[in-house]
C-alpha cells in the first residue's frame, strides 16, 4: 500500500509539470487534456449564441468595444485598428466582426503568424520521419556547412529562435542595418535561406534566444531540400490546408521558389482559427493525427535558450517557444507571463501590426484578431482579460 501511494505521488508529480514528449522541454503548464467528442467544421464553423456555450453576450460587447473603437488618427494610422475578430468556444463560432473593407471571405496578411504555420509543416515532416529536431541543419541544407560553427546549428535551434546567427530584426526601428528588410526586399529576396545562412554568428547555437525571421526562412529552405521541389510545393496545401478544409489561402515565395515562412501567408480569420483548433486538439483533426504526439506540448514550451540568454527588459516581453508564444513565464530567469490576466495555458501565434491567433485550452477558446496597428495601442493583456471575463461558465 505504501509503495503504491509513493508511486502514485511520483506519477502525479511527473505528469503535472513535465513534458513527456520526445521533443524535450519542461513547461510550467499541465499536459494538454484530451477533448471529448470535439465538433469539427464541415467545412464551416457551426454558429451558436454565446450563452449556449457559457459566454456572456453583454461582456462580449466590451470585447468588441475595446477591439473596434478607433482611438487615434486614421490618416496617420494611429491607435487601435482592428480588421477582423473571430472567437470560438467549444469548437463553435460565437462572435465575428470585420472592419476596414475586410470580410469573412477576404484573406489578410498574417505576417509572422506565418511562422507558426511553418512550424506546423515541420510537425508533418517529423511525423513522416523525414527530419529530427536535433539534426544539424547542414545535413539537409548545404549553405549551413560554411564552417564548423554554422554546422552546430540544429533544426531545434532554428525552431527555438536560438540559431546564434547575427540577424537584426528591425523594421521601422532600424531599416539601414536590418537583416530582415534586406532579406525580404533587397539583396536577400532572391534566395532568403542562402542569404540568412551567410550571416555570422553572434552566439553559440542554442544558447541565446533572439527573434529572427532568418531562422524561419532557413527552416523553409531546409524543407524544400528534404522534400524536393515538387512535394515541397504541395506540402502546406495537401498536408495542412486540404485536411482542414482551407481553400482560400495564398503563400508567397522568394525568387528561388521557397515559401516565405516568416511573413507572407494570407488567410481568412475563420480559416486561421482552424489552425488554432488543430493545436487545441493536440494535432488531431477529425479523428486523424496530423502532428506527432508531443508536438503541441513542444509548441507550448519556452525555448531552452532562455536559461543562458543575457537578461534584458526586451527578453521579458515574450515567452517564445518553437515558432509560437507561451504564457508560462520563465521563473528561473525572472521572466514573467506576458499576459498575466489570461490563463497560464494560453499560447499564441503573433504577427507584425497586430495579427493574433490565441489558443486557450482551459477555456476551450480560439481567438483570431487581424489588424493594422502601427503603434502599441492594442494591449494584448487588456484584450485577453476582457475575453476571459466574458466566460461565465
Amino acid at each position: 500500500m505504501k509503495r503504491s501511494l509513493i508511486f502514485l505521488l511520483l506519477l502525479t508529480f511527473v505528469h503535472c509539470g513535465k513534458d513527456l514528449s520526445p521533443f524535450g522541454g519542461e513547461p510550467e503548464v499541465t499536459t494538454l487534456k484530451s477533448r471529448l467528442k470535439p465538433e469539427w467544421p464541415n467545412p464551416n464553423w457551426k454558429v451558436v449564441s454565446p450563452e449556449s456555450v457559457g459566454v456572456s453576450s453583454s461582456k462580449l460587447g466590451l470585447v468588441e468595444e475595446y477591439a473596434f473603437t478607433r482611438t487615434g488618427d486614421e490618416a496617420d494610422r494611429k491607435g487601435r485598428r482592428t480588421d477582423a475578430l473571430v472567437i470560438l468556444r467549444n469548437g463553435k463560432l460565437i462572435y465575428e466582426k470585420y472592419a476596414r473593407n475586410f470580410s469573412e471571405d477576404k484573406v489578410h496578411l498574417t505576417w509572422s503568424v506565418s511562422k507558426s504555420i511553418l512550424q506546423t509543416m515541420y510537425g508533418i515532416a517529423v511525423k513522416q520521419g523525414l527530419v529530427k529536431l536535433d539534426d544539424p541543419g547542414y545535413y539537409h541544407y548545404e549553405p549551413l556547412s560554411r564552417d564548423e560553427a554554422h554546422k552546430k546549428i540544429t533544426i531545434r535551434h532554428l525552431l527555438n529562435m536560438s540559431s546564434g546567427l547575427a540577424a537584426e530584426e528591425g523594421y521601422e526601428s532600424g531599416p539601414l542595418k536590418s537583416s530582415v528588410i534586406a532579406m525580404l526586399y533587397t539583396r536577400g529576396r532572391k534566395d532568403m535561406g542562402t542569404f540568412c545562412s551567410g550571416l555570422p554568428l553572434r552566439a553559440e547555437p542554442g544558447t541565446q534566444v533572439y527573434y529572427s525571421s532568418c531562422d524561419t526562412n532557413i527552416l523553409s529552405a531546409i524543407l524544400k531540400k528534404v522534400y524536393g521541389a515538387e512535394e515541397y510545393d504541395k506540402l502546406p496545401f495537401e498536408k495542412i490546408f486540404k485536411p482542414l478544409g482551407i481553400t482560400n489561402v495564398t503563400f508567397e515565395r522568394d525568387g528561388s521558389g521557397t515559401y516565405v515562412g516568416s511573413s507572407y501567408l494570407y488567410m481568412t480569420a475563420k480559416d486561421l482559427a482552424k489552425i488554432g483548433y488543430l493545436y487545441l486538439n493536440d494535432g488531431i483533426w477529425n479523428g486523424e493525427r496530423l502532428l506527432p504526439e508531443g508536438w503541441v506540448q513542444f509548441t507550448r514550451t519556452p525555448a531552452p535558450g532562455y536559461k543562458t540568454t543575457p537578461y534584458s527588459e526586451d527578453l521579458a516581453e515574450d515567452n517564445y517557444t518553437a515558432h509560437w508564444y507561451a504564457n508560462t513565464g520563465v521563473p528561473e530567469r525572472g521572466i514573467h507571463e506576458p499576459w498575466p490576466d489570461a490563463p497560464k495555458d494560453t499560447f499564441a501565434g503573433l504577427g507584425h501590426w497586430g495579427q493574433m491567433l490565441y489558443v486557450i485550452p482551459s477555456l476551450d477558446l480560439i481567438i483570431v484578431r487581424f489588424g493594422d496597428d502601427r503603434e502599441k495601442a492594442f494591449i494584448k493583456n487588456d484584450f485577453l482579460k476582457l475575453v476571459k471575463e466574458s466566460v461565465i461558465r
